[in-house]
């Protein structure tokens, strides 16, 4: 465990100012680091949290913005926001490009040793960036399994772990084919971890606000979800090269 660092930083993105959460651990040596998506409420405490945990691992870590440093607790304004950026691949790639020009900046971060980690409409832009060609070392989606646009998914240049619950409504069993047979065409490196009895979000703890319906916690995939994302970037962004 190592004594963490954060900080807020403003940039632009999707016509907004976006407020990142960066964490940096301890030292002045440069770390490889992680990007990390939040779900389609937005950055809330859960990704600051997460990062935070990254950073204590040892990681540079920033959670990026979606919303211009807005959490979207109403459903209904949330699903207006994310459907239309879910629908269009060149915005999420402009917020996706946006962080990780940030994360690239930070003077702690290895240029060459960065890995995307991403939650709902997170995942999804960590996904696009992959599909975009970004030289990133591992992308792991958690609800996040979005198809991309014909073709593009062979320029995804890492392993890609995608995490998912059994009863996730939102990502039914006929999305989970169609990611999965993308990832096939396009000769990717892919795994795919279906949570037995999980719902969508399963990941996240409880908030205080309505959710969408199929929407719940599932305590113990959390950890286990979480443990699999680590073990990733273990194996594809070790802490020492």
């Amino acid at each position: 465990m190592t004594t963490v660092t954060t900080r807020t930083i403003a940039y632009a993105a999707d016509g907004l100012t976006m407020l990142g959460h960066l964490a940096l651990p301890a030292g002045a040596d440069r770390r490889p680091a992680v990007l990390v998506g939040p779900e389609g409420m937005g950055l809330g405490d859960v990704e600051r949290r997460r990062a935070d945990a990254l950073a204590e691992l040892g990681y540079v870590a920033l959670a990026f913005d979606l919303h211009g440093g807005r959490y979207l607790g109403d459903p209904e304004e949330m699903l207006a926001r994310c459907m239309p950026l879910l629908a269009d691949p060149d915005r999420m790639r402009g917020i996706g490009h946006a962080a990780l020009d940030v994360l690239r900046a930070e003077p702690r971060t290895d240029p060459d040793r960065i890995a995307a980690v991403g939650y709902g409409t997170g995942g999804a832009i960590a996904l696009e960036l992959g599909r975009d060609g970004v030289g990133l070392r591992a992308i792991a989606t958690v609800n996040g399994l979005i198809t991309g646009r014909p073709g593009e998914a062979a320029r995804i240049r890492c392993p890609v772990w995608a995490g998912v619950g059994s009863e996730d409504p939102i990502m039914p069993p006929a999305q989970r084919d169609a990611f999965t047979a993308e990832m096939r065409a396009a000769g990717v490196d892919w795994r795919l971890t279906v949570y037995g009895g999980a719902l969508h979000a399963f990941h996240h703890p409880p908030v205080d606000h309505t959710v969408l319906p199929g929407v719940g916690h599932h305590p113990l995939h959390a950890q286990r979800a979480w443990r699999d994302v680590v073990d990733l970037l273990a194996e594809c962004l070790p802490l020492a090269e």
